[in-house]
């Protein structure tokens, strides 16, 4: 089993930035596929950002070039630093973490653990 806790939601101006953690326990997540999702209120959960054993990295259209996904093994947390934020980004963040060999996971439901999740508010 694998816990994930997110923190370093909060509220913040269009145009400012954040950064999320997500601190796994149980298991190391080395050879994990970490993931980032969101969800806004009325909405579909939807991908953000992921990267795989490898360090290989993907990113939701609507975040590229403004978000940047990383992870610290030796810490066993992946961060996602959130910059020129923009209304449409508010919502809960949840991390995600995949078993399994994929390079690459863009569907919430084939991850098999997750964060409780982190609320970001980003104000106009």
């Amino acid at each position: 089993q694998v816990q994930l806790v997110e923190s370093g939601g909060g509220l913040v101006q269009a145009g400012g930035s954040l950064r999320l953690s997500c601190a796994a326990s149980g298991r190391t997540i080395t050879n994990y596929l970490m993931g980032w999702f969101r969800q806004a209120p009325g909405k579909e959960r939807e991908f953000v950002a992921a990267i795989n054993r490898s360090g290989s990295i993907y990113y939701a259209d609507s975040v590229k070039g403004r978000f940047t996904i990383s992870r610290d093994n030796a810490k066993n947390t992946v961060y996602l630093q959130m910059n020129s934020l923009k209304p449409e980004d508010t919502a809960v963040y949840y991390c995600a973490a995949k078993v399994g060999r994929e390079f690459y996971e863009p569907l919430p439901g084939n991850y098999n653990y997750w964060g409780q999740g982190t609320q970001v508010t980003v104000s106009s």
